[in-house]
């Protein structure tokens, strides 16, 4: 156990007198890192990338083609993407601006606290999103456009934008929906941090995967989803869920694209 692993004095925080202790910020990082190092590795022993089998590809004209150092090195590099996450992350922890219970590594992954982390997530940052598109022109080109000159997005594309974009769509829900759902403990702040921050990378896939059609039934995000959003603008504005776009009569099903500018059975 992490008792075994850490001295007392790491992990051992009074809320009220302590200084936080950099050791849960660091392996919270470290958790997201290994779920990108995992799902690159799947991803490129599988050919979802750029070697091994092609797979069907969600757009009809194909998916773009890139070599997978650049599209690696262009996705971890991007400042707005996970350097400010990082610094997001950092400032909130060590300023001590999470709620007291996520300084605790008491029990384990709490499930219940970690879907309605992501559901929160998800439902703030589809609202965020939609605000972005029709508060103003002249705020929609300096926030989300640049992220909007993928119209054929691929997988590395996920963190490609701007600053500003970044803020209202990720980091102001994230903060909320730290301050909504008050009771996450560490493991559970690691779990979802991970699990996000893949889904977020996976919707931006140029190829189908294996659980799409699983996914679909749910009404979680798949990646021809989000590539109708990225082709068409004003639908699917959702991420992680397709239900708050049902729920605000904004979802298009990819089928319905097919086959002029989709493949069939996306």
């Amino acid at each position: 156990s992490y008792q075994e692993l850490f001295p007392t004095e790491w992990y051992s925080y009074d809320h009220s007198q302590d200084s936080p202790k950099p050791l849960g910020l660091s392996l919270g990082i470290l958790a997201v890192a290994v779920g990108q190092a995992l799902l690159y590795f799947y991803l490129h022993k599988y050919g979802y990338l750029s070697l091994g089998k092609t797979p069907r590809s969600i757009q009809s004209k194909g998916a773009r083609d890139y070599l997978f150092d650049e599209g690696l090195t262009t996705h971890l590099s991007q400042p707005e993407g996970f350097v400010l996450l990082a610094l997001y992350l950092s400032l909130t922890w060590m300023l001590r601006l999470m709620p007291e219970s996520y300084y605790s590594f008491e029990g384990g992954i709490q499930f219940r606290e970690t879907f309605a982390s992501l559901v929160i997530q998800d439902g703030l940052q589809y609202i965020m999103h939609r605000l972005e598109h029709v508060v103003s022109p002249e705020f929609y080109q300096r926030s989300h456009k640049p992220h909007h000159r993928f119209t054929n997005p691929r997988l590395f594309d996920a963190f490609n934008g701007s600053l500003a974009d970044t803020i209202c769509m990720i980091l102001i829900p994230l903060y909320s929906t730290a301050l909504l759902v008050r009771t996450c403990n560490v493991w559970s702040y690691m779990a979802f941090g991970s699990l996000y921050a893949n889904w977020l990378t996976l919707i931006h896939s140029e190829y189908v995967f294996p659980w799409d059609g699983i996914f679909r039934r749910l009404g979680f995000g798949t990646p021809a989803d989000h590539h109708v959003h990225h082709k068409f603008f004003k639908f699917n504005y959702g991420h992680l869920f397709m239900w708050f776009d049902q729920l605000g009569g904004t979802y298009r099903n990819p089928r319905d694209f097919a086959p002029r500018a989709f493949n069939e059975n996306v």
